[in-house]
């Protein structure tokens, strides 16, 4: 599917010429002549672009660009301002007000359309990082897998996966939840960076859940690696009493009070070592699946699937 770029000028010849160009390039093209025309497209379907020109009538390109940023249903669109001024406070504004980059006219039109691509590029790339953890995300995760197995490399994938960690977050509050989040990420990415892995990867799933890609080779001596360090760090998120006893206790809606472990990490591991890896949905089961399995054994672990 094509993105789709809105394109703002009040001069209808450049409005013409862009579109075409762009159209040409591949791209689908809106276009409006105004700054209050933009803001209601924008508004009723953003589109994955905008491409802004400052000096209009009416409403300039620079309070269009501050109302984009100050309506969250609009906030993220990636904005290229076009300004015919040089000057460089112009474009300091322009930047300081959320601009992605900017053109000065007269533009080169291989220069606007290569500009284009980047933020476009640049824009897809932040959003399927996570915003916590700033690990990549399902997109990236998967296109990761694609790669490794078309190219029939020797991996391990890895699906980890917090233990007890709701009850830990209802017990001490999302704020430190959200700090074991950030730890268990340090945790996979110190040790692939240990390992010096080529083929090393850490993603962030989504909630407790994250998936690692090393080396088969490298596989038992990261899983090791992060078993250890996790369980070393993950006492200093509970408060003294708590750590001491090895349990936290967490009432539930009816009143009751139940006891819940020390929060620990489970780790499903599929290697192509064992068996070939057809697609990235068979890499993906098969490590879920064995991580299914390592949550039936207390306490930080892994278990690697042994199947031919």
């Amino acid at each position: 599917m094509s993105e789709r770029i809105l394109v703002v000028d009040d001069d209808p010849d450049i409005l013409q010429f862009v579109r075409l160009n762009l159209e040409l390039d591949g791209f689908e093209v809106d276009l409006a002549g105004g700054g209050k025309q933009a803001l209601e497209q924008a508004a009723a379907t953003p589109p994955d672009l905008m491409l802004l020109d400052i000096m209009m009538p009416e409403i300039d390109g620079l309070t269009v660009l501050r109302r984009l940023r100050n309506d969250p249903s609009t906030s993220s669109i990636p904005v290229i301002v076009l300004t015919a001024r040089s000057l460089a406070e112009d474009r300091v504004k322009g930047l300081d007000l959320g601009a992605d980059d900017y053109i000065t006219k007269p533009f080169d039109l291989e220069e606007l359309i290569a500009r284009v691509r980047t933020v476009l590029r640049r824009s897809q790339q932040m959003r399927d990082l996570s915003p916590l953890t700033g690990l990549p995300g399902n997109f990236r995760i998967t296109a990761k897998l694609e790669e490794c197995i078309a190219e029939g490399s020797d991996i391990a994938v890895i699906h980890a996966d917090l233990d007890n960690f709701k009850a830990f977050n209802d017990h001490y509050g999302f704020l430190r939840g959200d700090s074991v989040i950030k730890f268990t990420a340090k945790v996979l990415l110190d040790a692939a960076e240990r390992a010096q892995d080529p083929y090393g990867f850490v993603g962030h799933v989504g909630g407790d859940d994250y998936v690692a890609i090393v080396s088969a080779d490298n596989m038992e001596a990261f899983c090791q690696d992060v078993v250890s360090r996790f369980d070393d760090g993950i006492l200093d998120f509970y408060d003294t009493a708590d750590a001491l006893q090895g349990y936290i206790e967490v009432t539930d809606r009816r009143g009751e009070r139940h006891a819940f472990p020390i929060c620990s990490l489970s780790m499903g591991v599929v290697s192509s070592q064992k068996r070939k890896l057809s697609s990235e949905w068979e890499a993906s089961s098969v490590a879920s699946e064995m991580k299914e399995v390592a949550k039936r054994t207390p306490g930080t672990n892994y278990q690697v699937d042994r199947r031919g």
